[in-house]
């Protein structure tokens, strides 16, 4: 195996955990994949994964190398890309991070018609809960919640996503309904933070037609979004994020809306991708499918009242 094919084989197997997987989806033996690490760790004098019977993992110099060769890798397939014939028919692995709420709700159950569109094209889609660095690790574009604060990033809006406030029938039986927001000085917020160092994000209404923030008190504090929503569900406090990401607690009555005529801002969602001189065509191609997605489900872009920075969902 040439040295190129190797470090693709390489990238695999990271991203798989697996030499079997790696090996299957590149439709070589398994015993080939072995042999071609032995041979790239023997070329480097230093052990790149650590292997059990169960799980393949990088060492730390394995990682470092890995986010290289995305890099890399990444650049070369721009390469082809640029070129006429390839652009007609992309090819190479699109890298994308997003929030597991919208790859789950949104991006994932249309993302067969993409791959119709473009067969060429493989997808690793990661979600991570903290602000990925998009040019060390690779990763072609992102799709973020709140407003982008990396000037040296490129942003593309594709939604303002609806938000609600509620919270589940057993807290507003013990704690009463709102009906303004200055009424919730008395009430129990879920609080949220982010590994990006965001914490207890205010509850924001538009009253008399400003945006106005408000702090809530709150015992129960947790950084994923999935905790945020059982906390609301088991009675810990009053929750603010966007409202598809439980429509159907709102719909079945685990969840109770509070103050409907008081509109939140909205969430911006943003694509964001590296400042390159050109955009590859894989790329491009996305990001204007997953925008059909979002005005699809949400309507156009829109103003957004003022800049905020959630990340609930």
């Amino acid at each position: 195996m040439d040295h190129l094919n190797a470090l693709h084989l390489f990238t695999r197997i990271v991203e798989a955990r697996s030499f079997s997987r790696a090996a299957d989806m590149l439709d070589i033996p398994r015993a080939t994949a072995t042999h071609a690490i032995k041979q790239l760790e023997a070329r480097l004098s230093t052990r790149l994964l650590e292997r059990t019977t169960r799980h393949v993992r990088p060492t730390p110099d394995g990682q470092a190398f890995y986010e290289r060769c995305v890099h890399v890798l990444s650049e070369l397939d721009d390469a082809e890309a640029s070129l006429r014939h390839a652009a007609a028919d992309p090819r190479g692995t699109l890298r994308v991070d997003m929030h597991g709420t919208h790859a789950i709700e949104i991006v994932l159950p249309r993302i067969t018609e993409f791959r119709e569109r473009y067969p060429h094209i493989d997808i690793v889609i990661s979600s991570e809960d903290r602000l990925v660095d998009l040019v060390r690790e690779g990763i072609d574009c992102a799709i973020r919640g709140g407003t982008p604060r990396d000037s040296s990033l490129i942003a593309r809006r594709l939604a303002v996503i609806p938000e609600v406030t509620c919270a589940s029938p057993a807290y507003l039986e013990r704690f009463g309904t709102p009906r303004h927001p200055s009424e919730l000085s008395s009430h129990q917020a879920v609080k949220f933070f982010n590994s990006s160092g965001g914490v207890d994000y205010p509850f924001e209404f538009l009253v008399d037609g400003k945006i106005r923030e408000y702090d809530l008190a709150g015992w129960l504090t947790v950084n994923y979004a999935e905790s945020y929503v059982v906390g609301a569900l088991h009675g810990c406090g009053l929750i603010q994020l966007p409202r598809f990401h439980i429509e159907d607690a709102l719909h079945d009555g685990r969840l109770v809306e509070v103050l409907p005529d008081f509109a939140g801002p909205g969430v911006p969602v943003t694509a964001l991708y590296p400042h390159r001189r050109q955009l590859s065509p894989r790329v491009r191609l996305f990001i204007d499918w997953v925008s059909q997605l979002y005005e699809e489900k949400f309507g156009p872009p829109k103003p957004v009242c003022l800049p905020h920075s959630k990340r609930k969902g």
